[in-house]
């Protein structure tokens, strides 16, 4: 592949995990790649420029592009930096990557105020603080066949609810929500958005208890983080127009296409419902489709 020569990309979260995976994918198949990474634990404490500059120097060791931004994308102030930097160091914008995240795992009876809204904080407010600049940016260029792409990050927990990260879960299905939104708005402008859900071996895996993973016979290679890359880059390049406002699972070697939300079942009354009149015909009609899980 070589759709990505001449093209500029953004990506949060680039220093470690699936986010450096995919910045030096990028890299190597000829995008010039703005690297920002705060450096945080997994808590999202304490800070660290190593992670983004190390990612940096293997592109630029390797004959890349790539320069490092050690920001917090909770902050609007980062977003709009990001893009300036895309295009005041390499010209353009083309594609931005939200790969950023953290975790503060508790059930939700026992979940303290300040672990949801630092969750919610750089999931949610952080794909808003570059979605918002990268959108404008866009949006000024006037340009529909501009090929540009937002590639968002959701997560299997928000699609499915785990049960021991109501924050995580709720930000990530934000997220789908999001993605669904820019795509529907921002098409116009030739920007398509979809969002990934991957599943690989990361600081944020191992963090989860052993009791809580699903268990499944697979490979080291197979849980490697590099196997999301792939549909990331994909999704970067000009090939994939066709696309708009999905989401794709990412896991081992497996790529799953997500149906969007449609209905099951619809119930219509010629007026206002009676509670048990209608009880009577969501047990009867619903029931069933509840049942088999559709």
């Amino acid at each position: 592949m070589s759709g990505l020569k001449g093209r500029v990309a953004v990506v949060t979260g680039g220093g470690r995990g699936i986010g450096a995976s995919v910045a030096r994918m990028l890299a190597r198949e000829g995008a010039a790649v703005v690297v920002n990474d705060l450096g945080t634990g997994l808590d999202g404490s304490g800070r660290d420029e190593g992670p983004a500059a190390e990612v940096v120097a293997d592109i630029t060791r390797a004959g890349g592009s790539a320069v490092a931004d050690h920001g917090d994308v909770t902050d609007p102030a980062t977003g709009e930096r990001l893009v300036r930097t895309a295009v005041e160091r390499f010209g353009g914008l083309h594609v931005l990557v939200n790969a950023a995240g953290i975790l503060r795992d508790r059930m939700i009876f026992n979940m303290a105020e300040e672990e949801w809204d630092d969750v919610i904080q750089v999931h949610l407010k952080g794909h808003f603080a570059t979605i918002k600049p990268a959108a404008a940016h866009w949006r000024e260029l006037r340009n529909p066949d501009g090929d540009f792409r937002i590639i968002n990050f959701t997560s299997g927990s928000g699609l499915f609810g785990a049960p021991g990260q109501p924050n995580y879960a709720a930000a990530k299905m934000g997220v789908v929500g999001l993605t669904y939104s820019c795509a529907n708005a921002l098409a116009r402008y030739g920007v398509t958005t979809n969002a990934i859900s991957p599943v690989a071996a990361t600081r944020m895996t191992a963090s989860i208890p052993g009791e809580r993973r699903k268990a499944r016979d697979v490979t080291e290679d197979q849980r490697a983080a590099e196997n999301i890359a792939p549909v990331v880059t994909y999704l970067a390049g000009e090939a994939s127009a066709w696309l708009n406002g999905r989401i794709i699972g990412a896991n081992g070697y497996d790529v799953t296409l997500y149906s969007n939300p449609e209905p099951v079942r619809v119930i219509s009354g010629g007026s206002r419902w009676d509670v048990a009149a209608l009880g009577e015909s969501m047990e009867r009609l619903f029931r069933p489709a509840v049942t088999r899980g559709r």
